[in-house]
């Protein structure tokens, strides 16, 4: 039997940036895979179990922020 990973939106800071792993199908929306602020994504991929926190930066900041969707 499989380990269930399940997380939650508090985990995470809402300016956080996160990795959704895959799609994310919402009524309204369909995410891609990507770069996202914790709190643009809907509750349901932090449920799913969508959604990794990203390790730790190396080097300038400015380089990363160049790369959110």
């Amino acid at each position: 039997m499989a380990i269930e990973r399940r997380m939650s939106r508090s985990m995470f800071l809402s300016t956080e940036v996160v990795e959704l792993r895959q799609m994310c199908f919402t009524p309204g929306r369909v995410f891609e895979p990507g770069k996202y602020l914790a709190g643009d994504l809907p509750d349901t991929a932090f449920e799913m179990g969508l959604v990794d926190k990203l390790p730790p930066v190396r080097g300038k900041s400015e380089e990363i922020e160049d790369g959110l969707d």
